[in-house]
C-alpha cells in the first residue's frame, strides 16, 4: 500500500483526492493515444496509403502538441491548473464531436484535422498535469508520483487499441468492412465524457501550489543552492563554459524546431493530394531557411543568457531533446506495431487480431510503470532511465537481426522498457525551477513533435526495405535518452531524485 506520505504538501494537507482526479485525465489521453496508434493501417487499406504517407496520422496528432504547448504554457500560468485543464477538456471534446462530420465528408484530411484538434486540447491537459503531480506531495516523490499517474495512461493504452479494433475494423454480415462508417462512435463517446469531466473539474477545488526554486531563477538569478556549481554570476549572467553548454544546446533545439518546421511546410505541400514526389526538398529546404534564421538570432542574443532563463539550465534543454527523442521511438514503434505482427511474425495474423496484440504490448507497458514507479523509489530516476534506455538499444538490434520469435518478444518488452520514460524526463527536467515549471512543461510538452517527424523516416525506412530494418531509427532515438540518463547528474548538479529510504518507513 502506497504511504499517504506520497501525497502531502508542505501545508500538512493529503492531496490523495486531488492527486486521484488529475490521473483521470492520464486514462483519458492514454485511450485517445491508443486509438490513433490502430488507425494508420486503416488508412493504409481504405485510401490506399503507404507506410510514409499514413505516418500524417501520428503528424496531424503531434503537431496538436507542437502548436498549442506554449498557449497552453501561457493559459496556465495566468488562469492555474485549473483554468488549463477545463480549457482542454473543451477543446478535446470539439475535437470528439468533429469525427461526426469528418464521417460524413470521408476524407483524409477531415480526419486529420479531428485528430489535430484533439491532440490540441490533449495538449493543455498535459502540459497542466504533467507538472501538477510533481508538486502534490514531497519534492523527492515528485517522478514516483509522475509515473503512479501514469500508469493510468498505461490503462488507457490497453483500451485505445481495443475500442479501435472494434470500431476501425469492423466488418457486417457479408464480411465488408464497415470501419470507415463507424470509426466516428468512440470519438463522439469520448466528446461526451470529457463535457461531464469539464464539469466535475468546475466545481472541485484544485490548489494551485509552487514548487521549490532549488536554481533561484525566480529571484536575480545569482543565488545557487548548495552544492552546485554557480549558474550564474555577475549580474545574473552566465558564465563562459556553462554559456557554451547552454547555447549548444539550445542550437540543438533549434535544429528540432526547424525539423518541426520543415514537416508542417511539408504537410501544407504534399497532404492534400498524396504526391510526396518532392517531400524530401521541399522538408530540407523549408528546415535549411529555419536552422540559419535560428542560428542567427542565437548568435545575436546568445551571449545575454541569464541564470533567469530555464535555457541556462542544461538539464532543462537536454530533457526538451531527450523527449523528443523519446517520443519519436515510442510512436514510430506503436505506429507500425500492426505492420510488424502482420508482416514480419513467423504466423500470419490479421489486422483485428494485431490491435488486440497491441493491448498486451501495453499491458507490457503499465506493468512498466508500475515496477518502474517501485524502482524510482529506490534507485535513483536518472540512472533508471539510462539503464532502461540502454536495454531498448538492445532490443531495437535484436528486431532488426529478424530473428523469428525472438525478435516478436522484443518488440513486446519494447513496450515494458519505454514505460518510464516520458514521466521520468518530464520530472528530471523541470527538476528545481520553481514556478518556472509550468514554461518548462510547456516546452517539454512541444518536443512531442519529435512522434510526428520520425515516425515519417521510420515508414520511409519501412516502405524501401522492411518494417523490421525500420527499427534502426528508434534505436539511435534510445541512444539519445541512455546518453541523457547517464548524464543527468552532472547536467544538473544533483546527485539525483530518489524516494525515502525503506529504513525511515515508507
Amino acid at each position: 500500500m502506497i504511504s499517504s506520505s506520497l501525497f502531502r504538501t508542505p501545508d500538512g494537507k493529503n492531496r490523495a483526492f486531488t492527486f486521484a482526479l488529475i490521473t483521470s485525465l492520464f486514462l483519458l489521453w492514454g485511450f485517445l493515444n491508443g486509438m490513433i496508434d490502430v488507425m494508420d493501417k486503416h488508412f493504409q487499406e481504405e485510401l490506399n496509403l503507404s507506410l510514409s504517407q499514413s505516418a500524417w496520422v501520428q503528424f496531424a496528432h503531434y503537431l496538436g502538441y507542437f502548436l498549442m504547448a506554449l498557449p497552453a504554457g501561457w493559459l496556465a500560468s495566468k488562469l492555474g491548473y485549473k483554468g488549463g485543464i477545463i480549457t482542454g477538456l473543451l477543446m478535446v471534446a470539439v475535437g470528439g464531436f468533429w469525427f461526426i462530420a469528418a464521417t460524413n465528408i470521408a476524407t483524409f484530411w477531415a480526419f486529420l484535422l479531428g485528430v489535430c484538434l484533439i491532440a490540441s486540447g490533449l495538449t493543455f491537459l498535459e502540459t497542466v498535469a504533467n507538472p501538477y503531480t510533481t508538486v502534490l506531495g514531497p519534492k523527492e516523490y515528485a517522478a514516483t508520483r509522475i509515473n503512479l499517474a501514469q500508469s493510468c495512461n498505461g490503462i488507457g493504452w490497453i483500451f485505445g487499441p481495443i475500442a479501435g479494433a472494434m470500431f476501425f475494423y469492423s466488418t457486417d454480415a457479408a464480411g465488408k468492412s464497415t470501419g470507415a462508417e463507424t470509426l466516428w462512435v468512440p470519438y463522439a463517446a469520448v466528446g461526451v465524457v470529457v463535457l461531464l469531466l469539464a464539469i466535475v473539474f468546475a466545481k472541485v477545488e484544485l490548489p494551485d501550489i509552487k514548487t521549490a526554486d532549488e536554481y533561484q531563477i525566480d529571484s536575480d538569478g545569482t543565488a545557487v543552492r548548495s552544492g552546485r556549481a554557480p549558474a550564474a554570476a555577475h549580474g545574473g549572467t552566465v558564465g563562459a563554459a556553462g554559456r557554451g553548454l547552454s547555447t549548444f544546446l539550445i542550437w540543438l533545439n533549434i535544429v528540432v524546431l526547424s525539423a518541426a518546421f520543415g514537416m508542417i511546410v511539408t504537410a501544407i505541400a504534399t497532404v492534400f493530394d498524396h504526391d510526396e514526389s518532392h517531400a524530401l526538398g521541399i522538408f530540407l529546404g523549408a528546415a535549411a531557411v529555419s536552422v540559419v534564421a535560428g542560428t542567427v538570432l542565437l548568435a545575436i542574443r546568445g551571449r545575454n543568457i541569464s541564470g533567469q532563463s530555464i535555457w541556462s539550465h542544461p538539464h532543462f534543454s537536454s530533457a526538451t531533446l531527450t523527449q523528443f527523442f523519446y517520443v519519436a521511438a515510442q510512436s514510430g514503434i506503436f505506429a507500425y506495431f500492426i505492420n510488424y505482427m502482420t508482416s514480419q511474425a513467423p504466423v500470419t495474423i490479421t489486422n483485428q487480431t494485431a490491435s488486440t496484440l497491441a493491448s498486451v504490448g501495453f499491458i507490457l507497458f503499465l506493468a512498466g510503470r508500475f515496477t518502474g514507479a517501485w524502482l524510482l523509489k529506490k534507485f535513483p530516476a536518472h540512472r533508471i532511465l539510462g539503464l532502461y534506455g540502454a536495454l531498448n538499444v538492445v532490443i531495437c538490434a535484436v528486431v532488426m537481426l529478424k530473428l523469428g520469435w525472438i525478435s516478436v518478444v522484443a518488440v513486446f518488452l519494447s513496450y515494458f522498457f519505454m514505460s518510464i520514460m516520458f514521466p521520468t524526463i518530464f520530472a528530471l527536467g523541470i527538476h528545481g525551477l520553481g514556478s518556472r515549471a509550468k514554461q518548462a512543461s510547456s516546452y517539454i510538452v512541444m518536443a512531442i513533435m519529435g512522434g510526428a517527424i520520425v515516425p515519417k523516416v521510420m515508414g520511409h525506412v519501412a516502405d524501401t526495405s522492411s518494417v523490421s530494418v525500420s527499427f534502426i531509427v528508434p534505436l539511435i532515438c534510445f541512444l539519445a535518452v541512455t546518453a541523457y540518463g547517464y548524464g543527468w547528474s552532472k547536467l544538473s548538479g544533483s546527485q539525483g531524485v530518489i524516494g525515502v529510504a525503506p529504513t525511515k518507513g515508507h
